[in-house]
């Protein structure tokens, strides 16, 4: 799997153009600079298309987020190192990839068995075998692994998941774009055991949050 200069400048470039485009996070642009995002795709696909700003059908229904959006998700959850973070909703993998070069403790579950077996390859062989990838349904969270610092969530719930907010820490913040065919990112923090905060960001669209697996 080639990684050239060539695509090394056309990161330089995206991460200059995520610059402008308002995201000032260093540790954010550096991690997007350091993945390369065009092997993540199943398909071949040019240099230039894999660094566009924009999203990627994937395959399954689902797609490779919009750099922009990844960053984006990524500065607003605000992840500290050696924090644990769970995702919800693996893809590709880009995501996930990103997350781990903020040196987080990344767990990541996602619901198509054909999308989680690729991620899985795909991440062991590009050095990211230190991420913790599930099978399951991403909308019931990992109870078993709980409580996470931090919960990033890939997908449009119509509501602010109970179930994920419970498996916070107290103090703990969860990114999730809410509602239907145009999202609202919100910033959950949970201030108590019994009581968040929201906060309402841009919108965004991303494919809807569904309950079960499919294989």
């Amino acid at each position: 799997m080639e990684d050239s200069i060539h695509h090394k400048q056309l990161r330089e470039e995206l991460t200059d153009s995520l610059r402008s485009k308002g995201i000032l996070d260093p540790h954010v642009l550096d991690a997007i600079s350091k993945v390369p995002r065009h092997l993540f795709f199943d398909r071949e696909i040019s240099a230039q298309e894999a660094y566009k700003d924009v999203a990627q059908e994937i395959g399954e229904g689902q797609s490779i987020s919009q750099p922009y959006t990844v960053a984006y998700q990524t500065s607003l959850l605000d992840a500290k190192k050696n924090e644990k973070i769970l995702e919800v909703g693996t893809g590709s993998g880009y995501q996930a990839a990103v997350l781990f070069e903020l040196g987080v403790n990344l767990y990541s579950i996602e619901r198509q068995k054909k999308l989680y077996s690729s991620a899985k390859l795909r991440l062991s062989e590009l050095g990211y075998a230190q991420i913790k990838l599930f099978f399951g349904d991403g909308s019931q969270g990992l109870p078993q692994c709980a409580p996470f610092d931090r919960i990033i969530v890939t997908a449009a719930a119509s509501g602010i998941p109970a179930k994920l907010v419970d498996q916070l820490k107290v103090g703990g913040v969860m990114v999730i774009p809410v509602n239907g065919n145009i999202q609202k990112m919100m910033k959950v923090i949970k201030v108590s055991q019994h009581e968040t905060t929201i906060q309402e960001f841009e919108n965004f669209r991303f494919v809807p949050l569904l309950t079960g697996t499919a294989y």
